[in-house]
């Protein structure tokens, strides 16, 4: 497992290869579909150099739980919104599946990665969740944005800097 930290730097994130395991410690963004859209359409409403977006929309939390269970959600849902992402100083993101060829060119243009996170772990991943606060668009209920501060919330490279995916690895 590899430790990394964000904010994210060219010099942590281009050694990272496909298949690479991380434990990211820092803090990070969660958003999905609607807050992507906002953040597209009113700008980005935090300081968005070498962060991180984790593509999830947590349950609500319960027995004085931080967040409730807090999954990946499919990440080409926001396909249309991450090169715009990239161009204004998000470095990474995480969630699950393909991505379409127009996010994977702005990956390798903009020297970003693609983590991905096991779905069906919801609850476990939650547990590296220390602290959340919604930061903008709370009417979008959990789907607001919000920043998370996590510890040692494991992902594997999925795509790096240079483009190279684990979809293209023969054998």
């Amino acid at each position: 497992m590899i430790k990394i930290h964000t904010p994210f730097n060219d010099e942590i994130l281009c050694k990272l290869k496909p298949f690479d395991k991380v434990l990211i410690t820092g803090y990070m963004y969660i958003a999905r579909d609607q807050a992507h859209k906002r953040m597209y359409m009113e700008g980005i409403p935090f300081d968005a150099a070498g962060q991180c977006i984790y593509h999830c929309g947590p349950s609500e939390a319960k027995n004085n739980e931080v967040i409730g269970s807090a999954g990946p959600t499919s990440s080409y849902r926001m396909n249309e919104y991450m090169p715009y992402m990239f161009e204004n100083g998000i470095r990474a993101f995480i969630g699950k599946g393909k991505v379409s060829d127009a996010v994977v060119e702005s990956i390798k243009q903009n020297r970003c990665v693609y983590f991905g996170a096991i779905g069906g772990l919801g609850a476990k991943l939650s547990k590296c969740i220390k602290k959340q606060r919604i930061i903008a668009y709370e009417s979008l209920g959990t789907e607001a944005l919000r920043e998370i501060y996590v510890e040692n919330f494991p992902a594997v490279v999925i795509i790096n800097c240079e483009g190279e995916s684990i979809y293209e690895r023969d054998g």
